[in-house]
C-alpha cells in the first residue's frame, strides 16, 4: 500500500502563487509517474500534471506556463508551484500514483490518491 498526504492549499487573491507538496510512503517501491489532479465543486475531476522518475512532465492546456510539477526522489515527495492565479484554478488538488513492474506494466489494480488539498482563489 502507498500513502499519499497533500500539503500547502489555502486561500490566495488573483495573480498570486501557492506550491503544493504530495509526500508518499509505504511500498513506494515501483512508483513512477506522479500526478496532480483537481475537481472544483459540482464538476469532474481533471488531469493537472504529471511527471515521471526521469524528470519528463506533462500539463493540462490550461495550466501550461504558469504551473510546474517538481519532484524530490529522496524524499518521495512531488510539488506543484502554482503562479498566476486565477479564480477559476480554485478545486480541491488530488495526488496520484500508481505502481509499475519492472515490466512498466501496472502492478494488479493499484490506483492510489491523496486525501486532496483547497485551493481557493479570491477575484
Amino acid at each position: 500500500q502507498v500513502q499519499l498526504v497533500e500539503s500547502g492549499g489555502g486561500l490566495v487573491q488573483a495573480g498570486g502563487s501557492l506550491r503544493l507538496s504530495c509526500a508518499a510512503s509505504g511500498s513506494i517501491v515501483g512508483i513512477n509517474t506522479m500526478d496532480w489532479y483537481r475537481q472544483a465543486h459540482g464538476k469532474q475531476r481533471e488531469f493537472v500534471a504529471t511527471i515521471t522518475n526521469g524528470g519528463g512532465t506533462m500539463y493540462a492546456s490550461s495550466v501550461k506556463g504558469r504551473f510546474a510539477i517538481s519532484r524530490d526522489n529522496a524524499k518521495n515527495t512531488v510539488y506543484l508551484q502554482m503562479n498566476s492565479l486565477k479564480p477559476e484554478d480554485t478545486a480541491t488538488y488530488y495526488c496520484h500514483t500508481y505502481r509499475t513492474l519492472p515490466s512498466g506494466m501496472r502492478w494488479g489494480n493499484d490506483d492510489y490518491w491523496g486525501q486532496g488539498t483547497q485551493v481557493t482563489v479570491s477575484s
